[in-house]
């Protein structure tokens, strides 16, 4: 059956299972299309509709790059630039239940808001909500042409177009049975850096209440890039289309052609395809580091973690190793390698490259992380997933599976409880509406750290630091 909503710019209307009564509202405006003159510009009020607003489609997704593996070829044909829309699933639209709001992965360069909406989250006693942002480089490009018509400074359009959607949140969730006050962010590899940076943006304080980082950190123990390097890789962008300074003729560029000069930026010494995940200290959404930022922030709990295995490289040539240690450990390329040559071989890490990587990006950002939102007093909790498919090594993004359907992993524990019982308590030891016995899920501390691990056959607490060694290598903050 079909439901209606009065929202900011107009009616929608979702619709509701005639037999749970639990309502879908698909692709609701959360600000203006960011198209023609408001291309390259912060997020604009919602422009109002006439008559009531479809909310029951799949709205489609923002722009974005089809990237090689072609996992998001669904969302690049169903894109358009006209694309900042949230999705809400809901129980019923009165009462006052926790609010979980996603922010989908993708390099900040593809993806879109799925998930949640087809989820069974809301059987947890939440509201589930997801949100679509700006991409690639019409949501993360730095100019010095866009500084100096904003105000000197530039970029990170997409963080404000999560903000921008947090606020519609806080000011519309009531509508559909939300607490305003009870919000938690939960996001995945871009999605959770992304989170990392709300966690440290002062626009998005008091928007949210608790956090889930999934694999994704800020900048993924990259350096922080400096407003002047993004403006001048925003140089090399107007430079390869012709346009020199022009904001006209920037934003009369086609998408085509936008997207074929995203594909030739390169962001030394990184080259092009961590490109939007390098995080951008812009001075405006983000003033400061955005470890100095989170540590002068009110604490919030927080549960953050990684997968065993992140990205595979079980085919690099033995020879290529010293310089991609290099890459991933700087000066201390040389000693990682040796360590990782003469450590004892876990079958379930992977072959070097595959520990190398997964270690710089993924498990030691996320440890350095851990220790600092601690020693703030977050109570901060850390996991690692370690479920594969067929009983094989695990990889990037595939906890998700068990964050948006309630199915056990080792031990007949159901993660997703621990996820939701963060957002309904503030601790995911806490009680929801399904939520059965686990393993009580201890905190991490500088003086002990600790986290617990989804296995294949148990869950249980694991003490210390893994990848301590390997981690002692890598830049803290």
């Amino acid at each position: 059956m079909l439901v209606t909503v009065d929202v900011p710019g107009g009616q929608i209307v979702g619709h509701a299972a005639a037999e749970t009564y639990v309502s879908v509202f698909r692709g609701i405006p959360y600000a203006a299309p960011p198209t023609g003159e408001l291309r390259w510009r912060p997020p604009q009020a919602v422009v109002a509709w006439q008559g009531v607003r479809d909310a029951t489609a799949v709205a489609p997704a923002c722009l974005q790059h089809l990237e090689s593996s072609e996992w998001n070829r669904a969302q690049w044909l169903h894109a358009s630039e006209d694309c900042l829309t949230l999705d809400v699933k809901t129980s019923s639209l009165t009462g006052k239940r926790p609010v979980m709001v996603w922010i989908h992965g993708g390099s900040n360069r593809a993806g879109a808001s799925g998930g949640p909406a087809d989820s069974d989250l809301t059987a947890q006693g939440v509201v589930a909500v997801s949100v679509q942002y700006r991409l690639g480089a019409l949501g993360w490009l730095s100019h010095p042409a866009l500084s100096a018509e904003q105000g000197g400074s530039s970029g990170n359009y997409g963080l404000m177009d999560q903000i921008a959607a947090l606020q519609w949140v806080h000011d519309n969730i009531a509508k559909f049975g939300g607490d305003p006050d009870n919000v938690t962010i939960y996001g995945e590899s871009a999605g959770s850096q992304d989170v990392s940076l709300l966690l440290a943006a002062p626009a998005a304080q008091g928007l949210f209440h608790k956090a889930i980082m999934e694999s994704g950190t800020p900048g993924f123990g990259l350096p922080f890039r400096s407003l002047a390097d993004a403006e001048a890789m925003g140089k090399q962008f107007s430079d390869k289309a012709g346009t020199g300074n022009s904001l006209e003729q920037m934003r009369a560029l086609s998408p085509v052609a936008i997207f074929a000069i995203e594909d030739e930026l390169q962001d030394p010494p990184n080259g092009n395809a961590m490109i939007f995940l390098h995080t951008t200290v812009d001075g405006k959404v983000l003033p400061a580091a955005p470890d100095k930022l989170i540590a002068a922030n009110k604490p919030k709990p927080v549960i953050l973690g990684t997968n065993k295995v992140e990205f595979s490289n079980e085919q690099f040539d033995e020879a290529n190793l010293p310089p991609y240690a290099k890459a991933m450990f700087g000066e201390h390329g040389a000693a990682a390698l040796e360590l990782y040559r003469i450590e004892k071989a876990d079958p379930r890490r992977g072959k070097i490259a595959t520990r190398i990587i997964s270690d710089a990006l993924f498990h030691c950002p996320t440890d350095h992380l851990a220790d600092l939102l601690a020693e703030n007093d977050y109570p901060t909790w850390r996991y690692q997933f370690d479920v594969g498919p067929n009983g094989g090594l695990t990889s990037h993004a595939f906890e998700i599976g068990w964050v948006f359907e309630r199915k056990p992993v080792g031990g007949g524990v159901n993660m997703q409880d621990y996820w939701a019982a963060l957002a309904v308590a503030g601790d995911p030891n806490g009680k929801t509406a399904i939520s059965t016995a686990r393993p009580k899920w201890e905190r991490w501390t500088v003086a002990k750290p600790q986290q617990i691990e989804f296995g294949e056959t148990a869950t249980a607490m694991a003490p210390g630091k893994p990848r301590k060694d390997f981690c002692d290598l890598t830049e803290a903050y």
